[in-house]
């Protein structure tokens, strides 16, 4: 599968945002964010703020989004198309389709610091769903399915670590986590009000609209 290989604090600058992209390092000092929170390249420190038309704005919180959930275009554009082929609010349908993602829940329900991480241990296979074997990231989890580690990997070092500090783990209320199990599943689906988003996802179905 393509992937976007782009050094990852260089996107967040791009972006003027944290994506929570690096894992641990996001919340740390070493934060390229907190030490150089202007524009990367030769002319970044001395580039002045430039207004950005309505076009720029909506393209700005398309590329924060694909950036976050690690999509290229095609794929973030297919999630739009379905998206608008369902009834009710588009741009609620677009963000259920993104946040459902298998990847996605692995990374909020703290089995891994990133979701990066979290896609590696699906394409390897150490996530099972509903105690069975996938390795499709994009897979659509569904409310009700258990989401769990596969146990030939529970006593890796890294998975140890992992789960020791699950209980820490503060999970949305759309999600349910059990720390001692190891496993979570989706109690209902994702309501726009109740997702901590870094862009608007109506610009989004905007630039799409066009």
């Amino acid at each position: 599968m393509a992937r976007n290989l782009d050094p990852k604090c260089k996107q967040c600058r791009r972006e003027s945002n944290k994506l929570f992209l690096k894992g641990e390092k996001c919340f740390s000092p070493k934060c390229p964010m907190l030490k150089r929170n202007y524009f990367p390249g030769v002319h970044g420190p001395g580039k002045k703020r430039f207004h950005i038309s309505s076009y720029g704005r909506q393209l700005r919180e398309k590329q924060k989004a694909k950036r976050t959930y690690r999509l290229l275009e095609k794929q973030f554009k297919n999630y739009y198309t379905k998206a608008s082929r369902q009834s009710g609010d588009t741009s609620e349908n677009f963000l259920r389709l993104l946040e459902t993602r298998l990847d996605n829940i692995v990374y909020y329900l703290g089995f891994a610091l990133s979701r990066d991480a979290a896609r590696q241990l699906v394409n390897h296979g150490h996530i099972l769903v509903d105690n069975k074997k996938v390795t499709i990231p994009s897979y659509q989890v569904k409310v009700g399915q258990e989401i769990s580690f596969n146990k030939n990997i529970l006593s890796r070092p890294v998975i140890k670590e992992r789960l020791e500090k699950l209980n820490k783990v503060q999970v949305a209320g759309w999600l349910a986590l059990d720390a001692a199990l190891a496993a979570g599943k989706i109690v209902s689906l994702p309501k726009k009000e109740e997702l901590a988003l870094a862009f608007d996802p109506t610009l989004i179905i905007e630039y799409y609209s066009r």
